[in-house]
């Protein structure tokens, strides 16, 4: 069987090297994939295609029998891939161009949930800034904190907490005014503040079952503390003990059955992965956001995590029947720590040498999984702002944590940065 993914950061990886465990693939094609993916070898190679490239891509599994695909990031679900593989008999893992809509369009998603009772903050939505600049300032001081978001796809970096009235009111300037978030804002949300700690759950779904993977929690500031920007995500460690499985109940209860049956209700039923995005308050869960995707770096931590075959169980996310299929989960814990270039999420040099120690992946409990690398020549060199995912294995949390960081220690590049508080609240 050969199986196309694709992708180009850790996400990506971190799926190639699940898969290559099941003996029926033959060949593992990633497009674009980077350095990493590169560096595998045997059945996995890189193609030149990019994520984008819709009918390329489609002409592409065709003619090399690809029998499985896997979509990583959200621009191509946002611009209809699924569509497009199914129309051409194609089996592809992820939800149809409507069904993403949950993702691609933060308004279509809030609407959704307030048409289907699921628990998530209370919501204006704008499209021109006169209106919502007078909304905010009509608000009373205990309103404050506000988010503030673009309804479109931002790379995980197009939120705004606005910690009073004048941040507010700056934040919307900028949106609407200096385009910072450029068309993915044309239609803004200003939610209220949910209190509490985030947590993420994944579900991988045939449309009407379901399968849990472990609940993550992601560290997305890029500041120790939860400080400084919104990243793609610093890292990540699973299982998050704050999703108890109480907290886990009301989240099936309350979100992910009601999301599936809506999405069917309204004629559009969801496969593939879905990520919830949570905030949870006293044992009360609230959904921040859908993904209609794995989360990176998430994925990182909740795919090694995962016992039983990957691959059986995306055939039969396509196919149905993913309830008959084993989907079980390893004991311990998994932390991963993202290395990024100086200057992320802002501006950044690329074509760093990258150095890794040969004993840093000596045990198979240390995984080096690639983003933004790329070959020059004979080195391997940075080539974006999250560069690598630093991935371990433990008996605990703090076991997996201090065999991640000691990794990291192996890993050397101009300009490094990392966070040395991931799981830091878990502990």
């Amino acid at each position: 069987m050969n199986l196309l993914i694709i992708g180009s950061g850790a996400r990506e990886h971190a799926f190639a090297a699940a898969l290559t465990a099941n003996p029926r693939t033959e060949k593992i094609f990633i497009a674009p994939g980077n350095g990493g993916t590169a560096m595998m070898g045997g059945k996995v190679s890189n193609v030149p295609l990019k994520a984008l490239q819709l009918d390329e891509l489609l002409e592409f599994a065709g003619r090399n029998h690809v029998e499985l695909t896997v979509v990583g990031p959200e621009q191509p679900l946002e611009a209809g891939i699924v569509d497009l593989f199914r129309a051409a008999g194609m089996k592809i893992v992820g939800p149809v161009q409507a069904a993403a809509r949950l993702e691609s369009s933060k308004v279509f998603a809030k609407e959704f949930m307030r048409r289907h009772a699921i628990p998530t903050a209370e919501y204006r939505v704008f499209g021109d800034e006169a209106p919502s600049l007078s909304y905010v300032a009509d608000l009373p001081p205990e309103r404050f904190p506000l988010v503030i978001k673009a309804s479109g796809l931002c790379a995980g970096k197009g939120v705004v907490v606005a910690m009073n009235r004048d941040e507010a009111l700056t934040t919307l300037k900028e949106i609407f005014e200096d385009r910072i978030f450029g068309s993915a804002a044309d239609e803004v949300v200003i939610e209220d503040f949910l209190r509490g700690q985030e947590a993420s759950v994944f579900a991988l779904t045939d449309g009407k079952d379901y399968r849990l993977f472990l609940p993550a929690q992601d560290h997305k500031r890029i500041g120790e503390g939860d400080t400084g920007k919104n990243t793609g995500g610093m890292g990540a460690y699973a299982p998050a003990p704050l999703v108890t499985p109480e907290v886990l109940r009301k989240v099936e209860e309350r979100i992910i059955r009601p999301t599936l049956a809506g999405m069917s209700a309204e004629g559009y039923p969801y496969t593939g992965f879905l990520y919830v995005g949570l905030m949870i308050d006293r044992g009360e869960p609230s959904v921040v956001e859908f993904n209609a995707r794995l989360g990176d770096p998430e994925t990182q931590v909740v795919l090694p995590l995962l016992q039983s075959d990957l691959c059986d169980a995306l055939l039969a996310s396509v196919e149905g029947g993913l309830d008959t299929v084993p989907f079980d989960m390893r004991t311990g814990s998994a932390a991963t720590v993202v290395m990024a270039s100086g200057g992320y999420p802002d501006a950044f040099e690329s074509g760093k040498r990258v150095t890794i120690e040969p004993d840093a992946e000596k045990t198979g409990d240390v995984m080096i999984y690639h983003a933004g690398t790329r070959f020059d020549g004979e080195n391997l060199v940075t080539s974006g702002g999250r560069v690598l995912s630093v991935t371990a294995i433990g008996a605990s949390l703090r076991e997996s944590l201090e065999l991640a960081y000691r990794t990291v220690g192996l890993i050397r590049f101009d300009g490094a940065c990392y966070r040395r508080d991931i799981g830091a609240k878990a502990l």
